[in-house]
């Protein structure tokens, strides 16, 4: 089974690039996030053509997340449990048969934190925390679990091309990366860079001041395997070339291959 996770970063401005993409890169599963659109609106049809089944969790203008499954979906639970006063779409989780049982795929899209010291950090890192109770829930369950999505963390140093620049951005504070670090210590894999150890792969490369052409990338796509689907993982891997594109997201699909 091949899944992908992918920050769009609107669907609908993106479209043409998603179906460029999904013909070539043949997923079977995909979870999108920052679709920016309300469930009503989302272009579900072309996707749909293609054999997926497309399950959203929206909101307009902002956010948002989707899982695609050319294996349909046994079951479907969107937000983040934890608090009931979050409006923001942000969280999807789907449970997807595979020939050898049932896989539970979440799509994340994690909040970004800026500025540190605001409301939206402490939100980010509240976020964080309400994750990894939903995800220790899931874990008492034994079954093979996928984190997928934009988490807006960069773990470590190698994951920046110049990490003194984000020092003080809230995706590179110590809190955000201590709270990515808990998920590994639930014994968690992060599958792209268990398969890519070496400095210099990214998943971001932001559109202002030539970032792309300079590869001044990050890495803030994240694909976090349970115990249980790491020891199925057979491959991995970051389809960049999508951010040569035109009209490019800028972010790029991530990808792993697992044998169920």
């Amino acid at each position: 089974m091949k899944i992908a996770t992918w920050n769009i970063n609107g669907v609908k401005a993106r479209l043409d690039t998603a179906l460029t993409w999904l013909q070539s890169a043949k997923p079977d599963v995909v979870c999108f996030q920052e679709i920016k659109s309300v469930d009503a609106n989302f272009p579900k049809e072309p996707f749909e053509e293609l054999g997926y089944t497309v399950a959203t969790h929206g909101q307009k203008s902002f956010n948002g997340v989707a899982i695609l499954s050319r294996r349909g979906i046994d079951d479907l639970r969107p937000r983040l449990p934890g608090d009931n006063d979050d409006e923001q779409a942000r969280y999807l989780e789907a449970d997807i048969a595979g020939d050898d049982g049932i896989i539970t795929v979440a799509s994340i899209y994690l909040p970004n934190g800026n500025p540190i010291g605001t409301e939206k950090f402490s939100y980010k890192l509240a976020w964080m925390q309400r994750l990894e109770t939903r995800v220790r829930e899931r874990l008492s369950l034994e079954m093979p679990l996928v984190l997928a999505g934009d988490y807006n963390v960069i773990p470590e140093p190698l994951d920046a091309k110049t990490p003194k620049a984000w020092v003080e951005d809230a995706l590179y504070q110590p809190e955000s990366r201590s709270a990515f670090r808990a998920l590994s210590a639930l014994g968690f894999t992060d599958a792209v860079r268990t398969c890519y150890p070496n400095d210099g792969v990214y998943t971001f490369w932001d559109y202002q001041a030539g970032a792309w052409n300079k590869n001044n990338g990050i890495r803030i796509d994240h694909m976090m395997l349970s115990p249980q689907a790491a020891d199925r993982l057979t491959a991995s891997g970051i389809d960049r070339e999508t951010r040569g594109w035109e009209k490019p997201s800028d972010h790029v699909p991530v990808w792993i291959e697992l044998s169920i």
